[in-house]
């Protein structure tokens, strides 16, 4: 018998897309590479469509969604989970390899800087923001093996206060955590993740802590199932994984509510990735 479940009210930032029909051809795949960037060019207006309908979506849920100005030449700003970490009010930035997404970085610190967030971070060492992190009660669980690694969880420990589990990601198709793993309800420490994704000593790691967690097969998590938010009772998701995964979330006793995305994830967004939670 699935327990009862409650919506907690969330508050998101969130960036329209512009220019994303450059992406999958300046971009060439392989190991680390996310699997959007090789997808093919997106269509800038139907992707708007769907960033404009997700935002809808947590609105008609109860949530409340801040918006971040994009900034001329930087496309990806709509990815702002890649931007930033965000708990109890203090402010992790992002720092990416890549030269282009540190102007976008920059600029999400802008925003929480004049937005009353005090406690802000600029990192030292290589994270995706909430594309290598995720936030339950009792931990905050880190991916680490394509973009950031110890070195990035200890400074995430250190500053955010929480204490950090690494979890080694060996899936080249699934680089950063967020493909892999999704937090259902993060008050009770309720995960759903891919198993294959994460190395043998990881996925013992998970097993111990989460030995209730929702086991997603590998169709689903091709269709971004992972890249999902959860409230405490809705589960936003990508519309395909939503009709794979409708039984067994409803079973545990969660609303799965399907989006399009066809769009967004070409040009590297999605439900997860399109949506920064401000914690505190």
């Amino acid at each position: 018998m699935a327990r009862p479940r409650r919506a907690t009210a969330r508050r998101y930032l969130m960036c329209p897309p512009v220019r994303f029909a450059h992406s999958a051809a300046a971009r060439t795949p392989g190991a680390g590479t996310d699997p959007a960037d090789a997808a093919g060019a997106a269509d800038t207006s139907a992707a708007l469509a769907q960033w404009e309908r997700l935002r809808e979506v947590y609105r008609s849920l109860g949530h409340t969604v801040e918006v971040l100005v994009p900034e001329p030449g930087l496309p990806d700003m709509v990815c702002t989970a890649d931007g930033a970490l965000v708990v109890d009010g203090r402010v992790l930035g992002a720092r990416s390899a890549r030269p282009r997404r540190e102007r976008e970085e920059e600029a999400q610190l802008r925003w929480f800087a004049g937005h009353g967030f005090a406690r802000l971070r600029l990192p030292e060492h290589g994270n995706a923001g909430e594309g290598d992190f995720a936030v339950t009660a009792s931990y905050l669980l880190a991916g680490r093996g394509f973009r950031a690694g110890p070195l990035a969880h200890g400074e995430a420990q250190e500053f955010l206060g929480r204490p950090v589990i690494g979890l080694e990601l060996t899936d080249p198709r699934r680089p950063r955590l967020g493909l892999a793993l999704a937090v259902l309800d993060d008050a009770a420490d309720e995960v759903a993740y891919h198993p294959p994704a994460f190395s043998p000593g990881s996925r013992e790691v998970l097993r111990r802590l989460f030995p209730d967690a929702l086991l997603v097969g590998e169709e689903d998590a091709a269709a971004f199932a992972l890249d999902a938010v959860g409230d405490g009772l809705h589960v936003v998701l990508p519309r395909t994984a939503a009709a794979g995964l409708d039984a067994a979330l409803r079973e545990r006793g969660f609303a799965p509510v399907g989006v399009e995305i066809g769009e967004l994830r070409k040009a590297g967004g999605g439900v997860r990735r399109c949506s920064l939670e401000l914690r505190g």
